[in-house]
């Protein structure tokens, strides 16, 4: 007789695991975040995966460069092992999303994961930047920075548009899990 394969109907197959990237982990309640961010994903039959839970083996003394290629590898690998990524794109000390979590999202896609985006303030990107500096539109209608000129990135995008077109957008992280949940779930066997 041969063995069964992973892939047999019969045997029953892990929920989905989500890795839940943002900027939260640098938050003083990260850990009651995370926390309300799996309890959700369970809800939906998912299971949440947060940065802090890369297996750091460090010891004490562990000098930063060698904390910070560990923190790096771990998250790479949760990505890396996970079937899908919400991303907390809120704006995070300026008007763009936390450089590590676009590394993440970037990364995901890479993958070809599946990648839903929530906290993105409403409105066009351009919009938020011209409320925040000075900006001029430019005889061809472009708007630029006042102070150097430099364009600022329109077409309507919510994002960067290499953000805004490469991942779905939700209103909130229980919206993206929900949609993230429908594109896992769907087309799996029943348990």
């Amino acid at each position: 007789m041969f063995p069964k394969r992973h892939d047999d109907p019969a045997r029953p197959r892990p929920c989905p695991r989500i890795y839940l990237a943002g900027p939260d982990v640098f938050f003083p309640d990260h850990d009651r975040v995370f926390g309300a961010l799996k309890a959700h994903c369970a809800r939906l039959g998912l299971a949440g995966i947060a940065p802090t839970d890369a297996p750091l083996a460090l010891h004490a003394a562990a000098a930063d460069d060698e904390r910070a290629q560990a923190i790096y590898e771990g998250n790479v690998a949760l990505i890396r092992e996970a079937d899908g990524v919400i991303a907390n794109l809120m704006s995070f000390r300026g008007q763009e999303p936390d450089s590590g979590t676009v590394f993440e999202v970037g990364y995901a896609v890479a993958l070809g994961k599946p990648v839903v985006g929530y906290g993105v303030p409403e409105g066009a990107y351009a919009d938020r930047v011209q409320a925040a500096i000075p900006c001029l539109r430019n005889a061809a209608g472009v708007v630029t920075e006042a102070a150097g000129g430099t364009m600022v990135e329109g077409l309507g995008q919510p994002l960067n548009l290499m953000l805004a077109r490469s991942i779905e957008l939700a209103a909130s992280a229980g919206e993206a899990l929900e949609r993230l949940a429908h594109k896992l779930h769907r087309g799996r066997p029943a348990h």
